[in-house]
């Protein structure tokens, strides 16, 4: 099975610093194949006859842990997963306006109730929409003065997350 691993936080603003070289090694070392990474943010792309997503994730955030002294969370997709997110994309005729869009990546499932909090914030210039564990975001006034960049998910709805670009997810899927 190929699945993609989004960490979260690493390499950001020299926090976390993690090489991919040595994060690609730390993966083969986990007797996982075809081991890629894309980026510096925490991307990585591996196959596993594994089947248990949270067994593959608890393995690599141990691993994480005590090869690079960092506690890291790993959100956990198969590639078929990260495939059918950008068929859904509800934004798709934004073409052109890709540098708006954001797909955000959760460890869990929203509850309920989380989900309409968050989705009381949509208006004009940010907009969620859900599917999932996954958040597509629409942002037209900028990553670090949307909700996004003020830590909502994470402080307002205890939810682990990791976001990423458009651009990103679509690299992602060409692996």
């Amino acid at each position: 099975m190929k699945y993609v691993a989004l960490l979260r936080g690493i390499n950001v603003v020299g926090r976390n610093t993690i090489k991919m070289a040595e994060l690609r090694e730390m993966f083969r070392d986990l007797d996982f194949s075809g081991v890629e990474s894309y980026i510096a943010s925490g991307n990585v792309i591996f196959e596993s006859t594994e089947l248990n997503e949270r067994k593959i994730i608890a393995n690599i955030e141990n691993n994480i842990e005590s090869r690079f002294s960092l506690k890291i969370e790993v959100m956990l997709r198969k590639m078929s997963e990260i495939v059918e997110l950008i068929r859904l994309n509800p934004y798709i005729k934004l073409k052109g306006k890709e540098s708006e869009l954001y797909a955000v990546f959760l460890k869990n499932r929203l509850s309920d109730e989380n989900k309409e909090k968050l989705l009381s914030n949509n208006d004009q210039f940010e907009e969620f929409q859900v599917f999932g564990r996954d958040i597509f975001c629409l942002m037209k006034k900028g990553y670090t003065k949307s909700l996004l960049g003020k830590k909502y998910i994470d402080n307002k709805l205890k939810t682990p997350a990791t976001v990423r670009n458009w651009r990103t997810v679509n690299k992602i899927a060409e692996f």
